[in-house]
């Protein structure tokens, strides 16, 4: 799909608040409400739209810690794969597992109350789990988000 300067207009204001309906939107970019809505239909069929995702303020809901862990599966194999992203993806305080190509099998973003739950998910669920191996723990300073390119 080739995207033009409008479309790209429309992804980056939904891109900071999906929420906006298509007049709203279009009244910034300059077009009808009609046709922008067109647009976001055009996108949302194409696939450029994948969906709508709520953010939640972790720290807000108590959960003042977030660890990003790299771990390293002791056996390599097609089983322990999947073995070890069923049982990964069953752990709560587990928001994100991405298969990653380096140093480490995945990365995981952990979130916890503290310091100590953070040890307790650590210990018990994620150490646990099947084929686990080295584990690589950073903890979360400080995070800036900012808009992909479009």
């Amino acid at each position: 799909m080739t995207l033009d300067d409008l479309d790209r207009a429309i992804l980056a204001a939904l891109q900071r608040d999906a929420t906006q309906t298509a007049a709203a939107l279009g009244g910034r970019i300059g077009l009808s409400q009609p046709a922008t809505w067109r647009r976001i239909k055009r996108l949302r069929e194409a696939g450029v739209l994948a969906g709508q995702r709520l953010a939640l303020d972790a720290e807000k809901l108590g959960f003042g810690v977030t660890v990003f862990l790299g771990v390293k599966l002791a056996t390599k194999g097609r089983v322990s794969l999947e073995d070890f992203e069923r049982a990964v993806v069953a752990i709560p305080e587990v928001q994100l597992v991405e298969h990653v190509l380096g140093l480490y099998d995945y990365r995981l973003r952990v979130v916890a109350r503290d310091l100590a739950d953070f040890e307790r998910v650590l210990r018990r669920r994620v150490m646990t789990l099947p084929g686990v191996g080295d584990v690589e723990a950073n903890v979360l300073l400080s995070e800036e988000r900012r808009p992909g390119p479009i």
